[in-house]
């Protein structure tokens, strides 16, 4: 099951928000639109983290109650690991991603766009990264909110960038504009994939202002072409 993200705002948020929502559509989520961006293979991707030279000190779970089993592992350019997807909707609230449709829905993430305003999960791909422990702590590695992640399923590269923080012994989030482009349900309450995802987050990247995807696509495929090349 899927365990509500503990972003750096989120618990001041919640004291802060309305107990009613807008009336919506139950369930109306969006189906998939499978997307590839830029011309990076995700073959020639994965090839490059087939081994793990890990970087945190112990393993996370895919999710709460389930033992740890995911490392964090490294190289000079970039940390990844492989693990599940669970479906992040906070942030702000939408059609999709709000109190009605996301029982565990927080009106805040770890960052926010220049204008102050909370990310939006249905709009931005982004990752999430697990609250530093003695684990892993992901400042460390080179990775703050705004770092651009190549995000890999099954033939399909997105590319993203880290924009909230969960759980310290869970991994393996994203947004649902992530999940969407990936051809993975969207749904919080039941979507998600329970495997087959890579997350590789390029070391000292940063998109500013965080929300704009399109400088996300054209860093994140420069990085992986050097990532996949070699430097």
């Amino acid at each position: 099951m899927r365990v509500q993200s503990l972003t750096l705002a989120a618990a001041g948020a919640a004291l802060l928000a309305p107990t009613t929502s807008p009336a919506v559509e139950p369930l109306a989520f969006q189906e998939p639109v499978v997307r590839h961006e830029g011309d990076v293979r995700a073959a020639d991707l994965l090839a490059k983290v087939r081994d793990c030279a890990p970087v945190s000190r112990g393993r996370y779970a895919t999710d709460d109650g389930l033992p740890a089993t995911v490392r964090v592992c490294g190289t000079d350019e970039a940390v990844f690991w492989k693990a599940d997807m669970d479906i992040d909707c906070d942030g702000r609230p939408g059609r999709y991603c709000n109190r009605s449709t996301d029982p565990l829905f927080s009106p805040a993430t770890a960052y926010q766009q220049a204008d102050g305003r909370y990310l939006s999960a249905e709009r931005l791909p982004y990752i999430v990264v697990p609250t530093p422990s003695g684990v892993w702590n992901y400042r460390d590695s080179g990775v703050r909110g705004g770092s651009v992640a190549a995000v890999i399923y099954k033939d399909r590269v997105q590319y993203a960038v880290v924009g909230d923080v969960g759980p310290r012994g869970i991994i393996g989030e994203a947004s649902y504009a992530s999940a969407k482009a990936l051809g993975i349900r969207p749904d919080p309450r039941g979507g998600g994939t329970p495997s087959g995802v890579t997350y590789i987050v390029f070391k000292d990247s940063q998109v500013k202002p965080i929300e704009d995807h399109a400088a996300a696509i054209a860093t994140g495929e420069r990085l992986a072409r050097l990532f996949v090349r070699g430097r």
